[in-house]
């Protein structure tokens, strides 16, 4: 991704921490199996719950750095399936990536699927960081594998590559382990055509604990701030960029996020086409 990188001064937000190393967060809350909660949050609202999200929460740190670049790559089919049944709340949904955690050279593919009370069950495998534009017959085999044994049925999407997303994310996990929340910040949407960035000022958090009413939430709450029902990155990308034809529910969301409005686009040029790989059910 090409556009001019902001001069992001987030010491306001990293700096009251004690900090994590990522082996002892995973060995603490690795947390594949949760209910998220996911806000919309504006810079003034999250610096008022700061204070006492440090005495509750430690920050991921490697190599001193605290804030790391995330780069998604989602698969969908050319139905836009994936968008269209999480846009319609169906109970069987799926979402295919491959992200990249730029600073620490690593990558996965990774499958997203619903369980019960709706929680989301995230499924993983390590994928080769130089190849993540691509899905191989091995990662074709564990989307294949992981749907139908989660869902009792085929997958039957054809998938090819639909949007990147690029971030900043902080990553702060409870003391006592039972929480885990993200914030993200300098979201960068990018389809075959056209590109648009969020800014700096705006946050979407997550926050993710077993009943999904943990500290954060309530923290949140206080400043009267309330989930959005409706707040998939990927889905409001492929909206706000123009890639689908109905996207009222997310509009609340792009609201929030300063997505509404005229899009401003760019082009990719025929490189982005070469990058697409399309693996239909045989």
């Amino acid at each position: 991704m090409t556009l001019h990188e902001p001069n992001l001064n987030l010491d306001w937000l990293l700096n009251g921490f004690a900090p994590i190393s990522l082996s002892d967060l995973n060995t603490k809350a690795e947390m594949m199996e949760r209910i998220d909660n996911k806000y919309v949050v504006t810079r003034d609202g999250l610096a008022q719950i700061i204070p006492d999200l440090a005495l509750q929460f430690d920050i991921l740190d490697i190599d001193d750095r605290r804030a790391f670049t995330y780069d998604t790559r989602y698969f969908d089919d050319a139905q836009h399936s994936a968008y269209y049944e999480h846009h319609q709340g169906r109970r069987k949904g799926f979402k295919v990536r491959t992200r990249s955690y730029v600073d620490a050279g690593l990558c996965y593919l990774e499958v997203k699927v619903k369980g019960t009370r709706g929680m989301t069950m995230k499924n993983r495998i390590s994928h080769d960081p130089a190849a993540s534009d691509t899905l191989d017959a091995a990662a074709w085999d564990y989307i294949h594998d992981t749907y139908s044994t989660h869902y009792g049925k085929a997958f039957r999407y054809a998938l090819q590559w639909t949007l990147d997303i690029r971030y900043k994310r902080i990553t702060l996990v409870a003391k006592d382990g039972g929480e885990r929340m993200t914030i993200d910040t300098d979201l960068v949407f990018t389809s075959a055509n056209t590109s648009r960035r969020c800014g700096t000022d705006v946050f979407i958090v997550e926050t993710k604990s077993a009943l999904g009413r943990g500290f954060a939430d309530l923290s949140l709450r206080r400043v009267h701030e309330r989930p959005m029902k409706k707040c998939s990155k990927y889905c409001i990308g492929m909206a706000s960029l123009g890639e689908v034809g109905r996207s009222n529910l997310f509009l609340p969301t792009m609201r929030k996020l300063n997505l509404v409005g005229a899009v401003a686009t760019r082009p990719v040029g025929a490189k982005a086409k070469e990058l697409v790989s399309a693996f239909p059910l045989t």
